[in-house]
């Protein structure tokens, strides 16, 4: 056999620069959580391309998964059932896009409330200021004092020369009170039944219900 592959030799081709692709690849749709579900395992991917369908293309040793021609992430591949394999960079942003995610929702339902705090919150972005910490302290005074309240001593504060904080907008939510001779605030935290149980609720018309009733008697 050594003697016959000698004199073979010169005549095989040599095995191409490339090797042969032999990955497995699949298309996986990604739904709300940044993981792709392959092999009955979760590998992370960054939180941009969640609801996306895209590709993995996995070998015995590795899973890639890519958007298109771009690599999202290269995971060592489980042979576990139920693991998730994660990058921490995937994590991070995942905590930041959630951080984030709450802020805009804060600061939407403060300036539905009140809407001077757009202004503020404009002038304190000026500044460079931490806006979700004074998102944060706002929301806390609208439960304390209510959106009137809190509406009227933004404006105080925004046509004063006190810095577009919470602190100013604390005192003059102080100095208000104390000029109606009013008791100081008390937080309450209530279970959430209980603080939708004032939920505008938009009722039906009666008549609905004499005409459930004579069907009802039709069918008897």
């Amino acid at each position: 056999m050594r003697e016959a592959f000698a004199r073979e030799q010169p005549s095989l081709l040599a095995l191409p620069e490339n090797p042969y692709p032999c990955e497995l690849q699949l298309a996986v749709t990604v739904g709300k959580q940044p993981y792709v579900r392959f092999d009955l395992n979760d590998y992370s991917i960054p939180p941009t391309h969640v609801r996306r369908t895209l590709t993995v293309r996995a070998d015995p040793g590795r899973v890639r998964i890519l958007d298109g021609a771009d690599l999202l992430a290269t995971h060592e591949r489980s042979y576990d059932r139920g693991a998730q394999v994660e990058i921490a960079a995937h994590l991070d942003a995942l905590v930041a896009s959630k951080r984030e995610a709450r802020h805009h929702r804060g600061l939407d339902y403060l300036a539905h409330a009140a809407p001077a705090s757009r202004t503020l919150m404009l002038r304190a972005a000026e500044r460079g200021a931490n806006l979700g910490n004074i998102t944060a302290q706002l929301l806390r005074l609208l439960d304390r004092y209510g959106a009137a309240e809190l509406q009227a001593a933004i404006e105080e504060t925004l046509a004063s020369d006190a810095a577009p904080h919470q602190n100013p907008v604390r005192l003059a939510l102080e100095r208000r009170r104390e000029a109606r001779q009013a008791p100081p605030p008390v937080a309450i935290s209530l279970p959430e039944h209980v603080r939708n149980k004032d939920t505008l609720v938009t009722p039906h018309r009666l008549d609905i219900y004499d005409q459930l009733n004579g069907a009802h008697d039709e069918h008897d």
